[in-house]
């Protein structure tokens, strides 16, 4: 999240490739087949990226590089990678477009498209990341070329799996989002010092859950807490105060993105 690049968008057919990758490859296989797809000298058939192990492959919404909006790394340049598909339909959802839209990749491809913007930090996030097996072998392939990994995931899923060397980005939901009940609370005891927790709040109802959530969990005495007022809904004041007021142990983390390009703007 420098000046974002309006073409940083990913695209099956422009990856640029600057660095080799240790992932797996897809084998060429020798028999005939209508659902296999031939190399330039249609010789040897080679699968479909879709057809690839579940490891292999993600279907990305989009990838781009700008400046990093939430979080303690807030205002840093950043690589995002945006994956497709989310189990929650939160009220207040502003990438309702990663539900369906994307395009199948490599994670090869994917690694080397990061590299490209030869950019330290690189954030995973969707839609839902960890819906994809693949996102595991993204993660952990970014932290094996040195790159310093963000995943910031809705918190409806278990995220004892994650490579321990990414940071977890995880989301609480608050009632107003119609999620509270699919939070997995169980993330709550696996937290680091190095994840963060983020609540997004749209009202006071909503603070007044956060803030019970947030004692009785001790959820700052784990690791870093935010409280983000729902764009165009809490004005940030307004929660600023409420924090003030209670003394919260909390960080109120606005969306810097938005901030800088606007509320509607997509590849930010």
């Amino acid at each position: 999240m420098t000046a974002r690049s309006p073409s940083a968008r990913a695209s099956a057919s422009t990856r640029p490739r600057r660095r080799s990758t240790t992932g797996t490859r897809a084998s060429s296989s020798t028999c005939c087949d209508s659902s296999l797809t031939t190399t330039p000298d249609r010789r040897l058939p080679v699968a479909p990226v879709a057809a690839l192990p579940a490891r292999q492959r993600l279907r990305i919404n989009e990838i781009f590089y700008s400046i990093q909006g939430e979080s303690t790394f807030a205002g840093r340049p950043c690589v995002l990678v945006r994956l497709t598909g989310c189990q929650m339909r939160c009220t207040w959802c502003d990438t309702e477009y990663s539900f369906y839209e994307g395009a199948w990749m490599r994670v090869d491809d994917v690694i080397e498209r990061v590299l490209s913007y030869d950019c330290p930090l690189a954030e995973v996030t969707g839609g839902e990341p960890l819906l994809q097996p693949g996102v595991h072998t993204l993660m952990s392939g970014l932290c094996d070329q040195g790159l310093e990994v963000l995943l910031e995931t809705g918190g409806g899923l278990d995220i004892s799996g994650v490579d321990p060397r990414v940071r977890r980005i995880v989301d609480l939901k608050c009632p107003a989002s119609g999620e509270v009940s699919n939070n997995h609370w169980p993330n709550l005891l696996d937290l680091r010092a190095t994840d963060e927790v983020k609540l997004v709040v749209q009202d006071r109802d909503d603070y007044e859950w956060a803030r019970e959530a947030i004692r009785e969990h001790r959820i700052d005495r784990r690791c870093a807490v935010h409280l983000s007022p729902v764009w165009d809904a809490l004005e940030p004041a307004q929660l600023a105060s409420w924090v003030l007021e209670d003394g919260l142990p909390v960080r109120v983390s606005l969306q810097l993105h938005k901030a800088l390009w606007g509320g509607e703007a997509r590849g930010v």
